[in-house]
């Protein structure tokens, strides 16, 4: 029995992940191929397969052009398929023959260079889209929670004690940049570690400059993992009196959503250049198990929660998908920008080789973020805990 009840807990769990995981997921990868999609249709290139997932088709249908759209049982990703591509990842060696003369003009490889590169960036641009658009929908409907940045606890020892932090300060300015609420002094401080900032707070009516830097910590993320992040060893203590709810207009919201789309970005590309410098690890690297753990947890927050992950990770896929790696769409764009540099395409030994290292990096990558996974989520312990 206690296996068995054991086992229906695990299911239970294991679904009120899946399904949010399935739902962000499909909907982000949706955007993305339809963003191909529309821009290979604008440029009179025929589309043959739309499909949300891999493997065998669950259900599909056939549109009027001919495009058959198809749900498949691994929902992990998706992909369009254009007239003369050799495969789903949509290499082009030049082995394509047009049996016709509406297959020629209809073909992906036919199409200008420009044309190409137009529809390969269209779907990270759709998801860039996609991002700004949930942005400034979350601003304009719950709005924004702003907390102003005032410290209620200064940590004894702490380098905000050793720099004159005393409570009920108001941190207006660092760096002489304007902080309006205590995330944005949190999203400074987490990323400047070792780093002097020029602090200037409010107290008694005045402001006061002091120095302040920040010491490496590991904090523990709402998910259960630990990154290393800068401290200062203040506190905000927020009541509800002091949590401000401030909604947008259209024009506003969009402009905010745009914001945090580039912060996402910003964020991203500042940690894999932390990574590459040593000053990070790699644990936070999380493939599809750690996505749907998030998912799952973000879910139970409410629907408004997780329509803002499936912004974030929006964002991320568009930003992963423009690296100039081979079998992503910045891999596409880097043989488009060279084909329009040299004025003819790189030869087929040269893209197959590009597409197998590509390839190599792709399924290396998702090994290891798996693996960072399964540490994360102590899969071995939960599994061994069924049967204990």
């Amino acid at each position: 029995m206690t296996i068995l009840a054991g086992l229906g807990n695990s299911i239970y769990a294991s679904l009120s992940y899946i399904l949010p995981f399935v739902f962000v997921l499909s909907v982000v990868v949706f955007f993305h191929e339809l963003g191909h999609f529309l821009v290979a249709r604008w440029c009179k290139v025929k589309v043959e397969t739309f499909s949300i997932g891999f493997g065998s088709e669950l259900v599909g249908w056939n549109d009027r052009h001919g495009t058959r759209w198809k749900i498949a049982w691994l929902p992990l990703g998706g992909y369009v398929k254009f007239l003369g591509d050799e495969n789903v990842a949509s290499a082009n060696t030049g082995r394509f023959t047009a049996t016709t003369a509406e297959e020629r003009t209809q073909s992906f490889p036919a199409k200008p260079v420009y044309q190409r590169m137009a529809i390969i960036a269209a779907g990270p641009m759709a998801n860039f889209l996609l991002s700004i658009v949930i942005f400034a929908g979350l601003f304009a409907t719950f709005g924004e929670i702003i907390v102003p940045a005032r410290v209620d606890t200064v940590v004894a020892g702490s380098p905000a004690a050793q720099a004159g932090f005393q409570k009920g300060d108001l941190i207006v300015a660092i760096d002489g940049d304007a902080i309006k609420d205590f995330s944005a002094l949190q999203e400074i401080v987490s990323r400047s570690a070792g780093r002097p900032l020029a602090v200037t707070v409010e107290r008694g009516g005045h402001n006061i400059a002091l120095r302040a830097t920040p010491r490496m910590a590991e904090m523990k993320d709402p998910f259960g993992g630990t990154r290393q992040v800068g401290m200062l060893g203040i506190a905000r203590e927020a009541g509800a009196g002091d949590v401000i709810t401030v909604r947008h207009g259209p024009v506003e919201s969009v402009w905010l959503g745009v914001r945090e789309t580039y912060r996402v970005v910003a964020r991203s590309l500042e940690y894999l250049g932390r990574m590459v410098a040593g000053q990070e690890t790699a644990d936070q690297l999380g493939g599809p198990l750690r996505i749907a753990e998030m998912s799952g947890k973000v879910a139970q927050a409410g629907f408004g929660a997780l329509i803002n992950l499936a912004a974030i990770l929006s964002t991320s896929i568009g930003l992963i998908n423009l690296f100039p790696v081979p079998m992503l769409d910045g891999g596409h764009l880097l043989y488009g920008t060279i084909e329009a540099v040299r004025g003819r395409p790189l030869g087929e030994r040269a893209q197959e080789f590009g597409y197998r290292v590509g390839f190599t990096l792709v399924v290396a990558l998702m090994a290891f973020a798996t693996w960072n996974d399964l540490i994360h989520l102590r899969v071995v312990q939960f599994v061994a805990g069924l049967f204990s």
